[in-house]
């Protein structure tokens, strides 16, 4: 009887984590969609000024900023949705069992590189500034480690789930 309730216990920490972590994806998305709009605009907007001699100062390092945000931001979704590039082909060669090992092996090892990718930005964050503006950016290197550290809750998902996408796209 006490053992259902840990159990059960166990099973709604696991539902209430992964829903954050899902939650937190999605977030991370939308940033994602908004560095890209930010890229677009600030274009946009450096090209005319350019037209009328009054380019947009620090264009280069917003468009950076921007940058930041969409590829840190998409990598989560991109994972959480399986939406990276595969060896299909020859992954469909291997029989079930080998496929399963071989999955878990790449799981694994990419867990370890965006632990390793989060840590080597967390020691890389300090008191740069961006070239024209001046303004710090040592916290992005704090935004892309988050990513990572996002990136390898989604690969133990996608772990612990076999199959299925943690976000359907």
């Amino acid at each position: 009887m006490r053992d259902r309730g840990i159990v059960t216990a166990v099973r709604r920490a696991h539902d209430v984590g992964f829903g954050i972590v899902r939650l937190l994806t999605l977030v991370f998305a939308a940033s994602s969609a908004a560095g890209v709009l930010a890229m677009m605009a600030i274009t946009c907007v450096d090209v005319v000024g350019l037209q009328f001699r009054r380019p947009l100062t620090g264009a280069l390092d917003l468009v950076q900023i921007s940058m930041v945000f969409a590829v840190a931001g998409a990598l989560p979704y991109t994972t959480a949705v399986k939406g990276h590039v595969a060896l299909e082909y020859f992954f469909q060669k291997l029989s079930r069992r080998w496929r399963i090992i071989v999955d878990g092996i790449a799981r694994v090892l990419g867990m370890a590189l965006f632990a390793a990718m989060g840590y080597g930005c967390l020691l890389l964050r300090g008191a740069t500034v961006a070239q024209t503006l001046g303004i710090p950016i040592g916290w992005l290197m704090w935004v892309i480690a988050f990513s990572c550290g996002l990136v390898v809750l989604v690969i133990l998902y996608n772990l612990l789930h076999p199959g299925r996408e943690m976000i359907k796209p």
